[in-house]
């Protein structure tokens, strides 16, 4: 390494979702970055197959929005949120919703991805207490459905060890049902009858809960800790249909598929379904200044929040970076990048290269599961027999191997021990991603020769 100060300072920090030992062991500490590549201390050039984590939506070094933030910074860098609002601030959003779902134009802007989910989820219950229904509270969500790290959005989270368990008890009221995987569905059904069911759980579960103590249903589209999983084509006019009737919020969290990451600008609009409420945040200014929102049907918000201060109090929450002029300045210039080069058509083209790509090549190699995606986001399943989709033994961790094959060789992903998702930069070419592929294809090939040496013996 070039700077071994840099090694030892690594071990000051705790970093997201890993234990620090190994990561000291062998730390990757990121210098620069330029378009889709980053760079480290070592010179080191990787490819961001996952756009650091689904948010570098326009790859890194834009002139336009580094001038548009540095123009900021000359003007205002901060204005208190309980106070004032800036003047960029108020032009983003006016911005902004003029992309989002017909009917959603109120908007809470924040900094990061959880502060949105909980923002909705408290919204759901202030509503339903300012409109008269205070019982209703609990929330309900998908097992593997993953919606943040603080209190609330972990407790509407439906994984287990490590990333929620240790920090029970959770909030009271929070309820989980069957995701709509039919790759590999649940209870022994196969895919056909279990796509008819999945949507309709949801129903069932609010009607055993009782429809008057429900407050909201939160889902992620598509979901990503569940391994990028598309719904079934009725599934989310299902669960819109079961919380219109039942009068139950519903929140489509899209911090990962938000900003045109799914073919459209949201993937409510992908899919043609509309929420109450939609949680958006990574790609929005992608990456170059934190910015998170919550967005908000209109009559939803007026009916439940817009009135005279001594008859209704407002939305009884903030944060104090919330619509930080910096990170609207930001968000403002990346919607205009992603419009004005029409990101979202050529991010979707890549794509769909990608996932030909992959169907092809991993087939021949005998382990795929499955590929499955929309637009600029991607994902293949591997299987130890494709023949009967049994999956590899856990103990060998196929996926997290892979992982670190891959990083030595120059290509960063987001890996599970069973699959891999690609969500490169809306800007990557057609010839970038096949640099890319050729690499991951290659590292899938040396695994498997390591995993059938170590069967062997």
């Amino acid at each position: 390494m070039a700077d071994t100060t840099l090694k030892d300072g690594v071990r000051r920090l705790i970093l997201d979702l890993r234990q620090m030992k190994n990561f000291c062991e062998h730390p990757l500490i990121i210098e620069r970055g330029e378009g889709i590549y980053c760079f480290d201390t070592d010179g080191n050039r990787y490819i961001e197959g996952v756009s650091g984590i689904y948010v570098t939506s326009i790859g890194h070094g834009n002139r336009r929005v580094i001038d548009a933030i540095r123009s900021q910074q000359d003007q205002i860098s901060f204005v208190g949120p309980l106070h004032a609002v800036s003047d960029v601030a108020v032009r983003y959003v006016e911005r902004l919703v003029k992309v989002t779902p017909a009917g959603m134009g109120v908007v809470k802007l924040m900094t990061g991805g959880s502060e949105a989910t909980e923002s909705a989820l408290k919204f759901a219950r202030q509503y339903h207490v300012n409109t008269g229904n205070p019982g209703k509270y609990k929330v309900i969500g998908n097992y593997t459905g993953y919606h943040g790290s603080t209190m609330g959005s972990m407790s509407a989270t439906g994984l287990g060890w490590p990333r929620k368990n240790p920090f029970a008890p959770f909030l009271s009221g929070s309820v989980h049902l069957p995701p709509p995987n039919c790759f590999r569905p649940p209870f022994g059904l196969d895919c056909e009858t279990y796509s008819r069911t999945c949507g309709k759980m949801l129903d069932y579960v609010i009607e055993s809960e009782g429809p008057e103590t429900v407050s909201a249903f939160i889902v992620e589209p598509i979901s990503n800790t569940g391994g990028i999983i598309v719904p079934p084509p009725a599934y989310l006019d299902q669960v819109r249909d079961a919380c219109s009737r039942h009068n139950v919020l519903l929140i489509f969290d899209e911090i990962i598929t938000g900003m045109g990451r799914t073919g459209q600008w949201f993937a409510a609009q992908t899919f043609k379904v509309t929420p109450d409420i939609i949680c958006c945040g990574k790609g929005m200014a992608s990456g170059y200044a934190p910015l998170s929102a919550m967005i908000v049907r209109d009559e939803l918000y007026k009916r439940g929040f817009w009135d005279d201060e001594s008859v209704n109090p407002g939305f009884s929450h903030g944060h104090t970076f919330g619509a930080n002029p910096i990170s609207a300045a930001a968000g403002l210039a990346v919607l205009e990048v992603i419009e004005g080069e029409d990101l979202i058509t050529r991010g979707s083209d890549t794509g769909e290269h990608i996932r030909r790509r992959l169907e092809r090549d991993i087939a021949e190699l005998g382990v795929l599961g499955e590929v499955r995606g929309r637009g600029a986001l991607s994902c293949i399943e591997f299987v130890q027999d494709s023949s009967t989709r049994q999956p590899f033994n856990a103990e060998i961790r196929f996926g997290k191997r892979l992982e670190s094959r891959m990083r030595h060789a120059g290509l960063l992903l987001r890996c599970d021990p069973n699959w891999v998702a690609f969500a490169p930069p809306l800007t990557m070419t057609t010839e970038q991603a096949d640099d890319m592929l050729d690499i991951f294809v290659r590292c899938v090939r040396e695994e498997l020769d390591f995993v059938k040496s170590v069967l062997s013996t």
